[in-house]
């Protein structure tokens, strides 16, 4: 009888360890892949045609050695995967590659807003006078002796950040790196400072100026 009642006890025992066990496993089962991938630079020059115009990977016009993925190949996808929004605050934007797939995400009418360092916007080979004459909203920050950010965020949901600026010397030349994550605790403060500084350069809250358009107020 005792022997009995240790087993039936043992039997519950290892049921209700097998439920919660099992319990544990499909929690975790459902979960969303979270996304971290580290991307470093200098990347290898490669052409990136295939990125731009996943039809016709082969783009018989492009010189570059093609059939690779590269670091900068992936920033490229990472960054055309907006669908919704994209905001961009970034020190220096002078990679015309970069500048092309802002064009074409303006072009499928996702909403990009950016933010540039007031001095180097106008430098020589700086893309943001182009973003601008597309009808690009962009505003400069000013109040700092330089506003030194390189991140973005795609769709509210995906940051994109690191070391590295938007330009040709970046990509090729320097040892830089980026980070992208879907992580809610990591996008959300990025979210917060975007908006903090959008709002604290709206040009309307500051003296005319010819270099901010009508549509990037408020």
């Amino acid at each position: 009888m005792w022997t009995g009642t240790v087993l039936r006890l043992g039997a519950a025992v290892a049921f209700s360890l097998s439920a919660e066990l099992l319990c544990r496993f499909l929690h975790r089962s459902k979960r969303p892949r979270t996304l971290n991938e580290v991307l470093f630079f200098p990347s290898k020059v490669a052409c990136v045609e295939h990125v731009f115009s996943p039809a016709s990977p082969h783009s018989s016009h492009c010189p570059l050695p093609h059939g690779f993925e590269t670091s900068f190949s992936r920033l490229l996808r990472f960054i055309l995967s907006a669908s919704s929004s994209l905001d961009l605050c970034v020190f220096s934007f002078s990679n015309m590659d970069l500048s092309r797939a802002v064009l074409e995400l303006h072009r499928r009418r996702v909403t990009v807003r950016i933010l540039v360092d007031k001095h180097y916007s106008v430098i020589t080979g700086s893309q943001i006078g182009a973003l601008r004459k597309a009808g690009i909203c962009v505003r400069n920050v000013g109040r700092y002796v330089h506003m030194h950010h390189k991140f973005a965020v795609v769709d509210n949901r995906l940051l994109i950040t690191g070391s590295l600026n938007w330009t040709l010397a970046a990509v090729q030349s320097n040892s830089e790196n980026i980070i992208i994550t879907d992580e809610p605790a990591l996008v959300r403060p990025y979210m917060r400072e975007f908006s903090r500084l959008w709002a604290d350069n709206d040009p309307s809250l500051n003296a005319p100026s010819t270099d901010q358009t009508l549509d990037c107020i408020d």
